[in-house]
């Protein structure tokens, strides 16, 4: 089996597809497969189908809807298959769940790369770091679950992956710039910084990549206008490590030419204290 959620749903079983057209058996399958080999027990996958306002028949239709979800398994699995669709999407005591290896799903293959990445990152194994958080980042096909709709539980797990996917950006391109990269990143982080106006992380990665590429003035711009959006929609003041930040750059601070050292968790951190 191969599960998709870093983009639109996809789940395959010998090539055929079992995601489920309706809506709520979408989001049972969703969260079945965010767990694999995890019981997840029946009130919570009423409290993300119905929130607070099951109907009187909830448990019964739960039930239906397993049903129909081991049916179309059975139908792609075929009728030679060692374990029948129950041993699969299997009942417990109070709950249910997918009984699958976790690298079968793309979320757990990505954040075993994260983890990767971030080990390499902190021993100072540039090339290793920005490759395995490229890799990471590859597995994405769009927002999580995109054409899924999300109660409660799904939501907070789609906000959890979008946030977590921001900062492994960040992390590959701290491990880009260590690399010497910062003219390759400019493009980029010109976007990003558009998308995320007030992310204080990514505009200081982009003053560094500016400055490196010998556009101080352009660097300093940077810092002017995101000051302005600052001080204009939250009323504070950029943070101290990013006035450190912009200090530094004033005075011409050699340690901004310097790749961050091995134990650095970003370019940020640079000017953390």
């Amino acid at each position: 089996m191969k599960i998709q959620v870093l983009g639109p749903l996809s789940a395959e079983v010998n090539g055929g597809s079992i995601v489920p057209t309706a809506g709520k058996p979408r989001q049972i399958l969703s969260l079945l497969a965010l767990y694999p080999g995890r019981v997840m027990p029946v009130p919570t996958l009423m409290d993300e189908i119905w929130e607070t306002e099951p109907p009187r028949s909830a448990l019964t239709t739960l039930q239906t809807y397993i049903l129909q979800l081991r049916r179309r398994l059975g139908t792609a699995m075929g009728p030679g298959a060692p374990n029948g669709a129950k041993d699969i999407l299997a009942t417990r005591h109070g709950g249910y769940l997918l009984q699958i290896p976790p690298d079968c799903v793309d979320v757990h293959q990505y954040d075993h790369l994260v983890a990767e990445g971030q080990s390499a990152f902190e021993a100072g194994a540039n090339e290793v770091s920005a490759d395995r958080f490229r890799q990471a980042l590859d597995l994405w096909n769009g927002p999580a679950l995109v054409d899924v709709q999300v109660g409660p539980i799904l939501e907070i797990e789609v906000m959890r992956l979008e946030e977590s996917r921001l900062v492994t950006v960040e992390r590959r391109i701290d491990a880009d710039l260590r690399l010497g990269r910062h003219g390759e990143l400019l493009a980029e982080l010109a976007e990003l910084t558009a998308r995320h106006p007030q992310h204080e992380g990514l505009h200081s990665q982009a003053m560094v990549a500016l400055y490196r590429s010998g556009r101080q003035a352009s660097a300093l711009e940077v810092y002017r206008k995101l000051r302005v959006r600052l001080i204009g929609d939250l009323g504070v003041e950029p943070s101290p490590q990013l006035q450190r930040l912009h200090q530094a750059m004033l005075s011409v601070d050699p340690q901004l030419d310097v790749i961050a050292g091995p134990r650095r968790t970003s370019t940020f951190d640079l000017f953390a204290a």
